[in-house]
């Protein structure tokens, strides 16, 4: 599989420690363009963690993380932003009191800008980009309304939106139908497979609902206690009696750290 492609995203030996505890442990993988991976795993097995260290919000140590070719492992997260890569986060983080319109302008800026800066006239084309994606989204009839006055869907549809406001070539998605009605998760996982194969978008999606998984993913890997359990098909994942055991054995998490 992918013989003919260098894949874009690669952690080798992905080591992560808080204090005398392992949160990740060695953990290889690789996606490649064009894939919609996913990340599964039950609750505290570091699914959120090993997200926050590809973007960089978290410093690993040990191991290495290559982007397009290019070790990130000590960049800034604005730094492997502009290289192309964005995310989303367990916890929807939108500006509550700016208008939907303003937060998609404010999600395009890289960092090391002023707030007076942030303010400023944007460009026309950055404004029709805004809308383009806003109609894309479902959420044009919302332009002008305040963040804080969407549903829990509408905002992480909104939060997907800013994500791609800087056209990144992979999406780190956390979670994306947590807290989302069954009518609104149809149309994020439309959105994303509109995004993979009309536009080449790549994506990892950690996600707790197995069946958004099973109907978008060509390949899983599953996290159990910070370490890489299994890999595989949807199909074979959920007929891995080690990641039966996982989700339905004994042991049960918290939040991901």
């Amino acid at each position: 599989m992918n013989a003919n492609k260098e894949p874009m995203l690669v952690g080798r030996n992905v080591s992560k420690y808080f204090g005398g505890l392992a949160a990740l442990t060695q953990v290889d993988f690789e996606v490649y363009p064009g894939e919609i991976v996913g990340l599964i795993g039950p609750n505290g097995s570091g699914k959120t963690t090993l997200f926050d260290c590809l973007s960089r919000v978290q410093t690993i140590n040990k191991g290495q993380i290559f982007f397009k070719g290019e070790d990130v492992t000590h960049k800034k997260p604005y730094q492997v932003a502009h290289m192309g890569l964005a995310r989303t986060f367990q916890v929807i983080r939108v500006y509550r009191q700016l208008t939907v319109l303003e937060n998609m302008l404010l999600s395009r800026q890289w960092g090391g800008l002023g707030v007076g800066k942030l303010f400023r006239q944007y460009p026309a084309s950055l404004e029709a980009r805004a809308h383009k994606l806003l109609h894309f989204l479902q959420l044009d009839q919302l332009t002008h309304e305040a963040a804080g006055t969407l549903s829990g869907g509408q905002r992480r549809l909104l939060e997907i939106g800013m994500a791609l406001m800087p056209n990144p070539d992979l999406i780190l998605l956390d979670e994306a139908t947590s807290g989302v009605n069954p009518t609104l998760i149809e149309t994020i996982k439309e959105r994303i497979k509109d995004l993979n194969e009309k536009q080449g978008k790549t994506f990892l999606l950690i996600e707790h609902n197995i069946q958004f998984i099973a109907d978008l993913c060509s390949r899983v890997f599953v996290l159990d206690y910070g370490q890489k359990l299994a890999e595989g098909t949807p199909q074979e994942i959920m007929n891995n009696t080690a990641v039966i055991e996982a989700y339905f054995g004994a042991h049960e998490g918290g939040e991901d750290d």
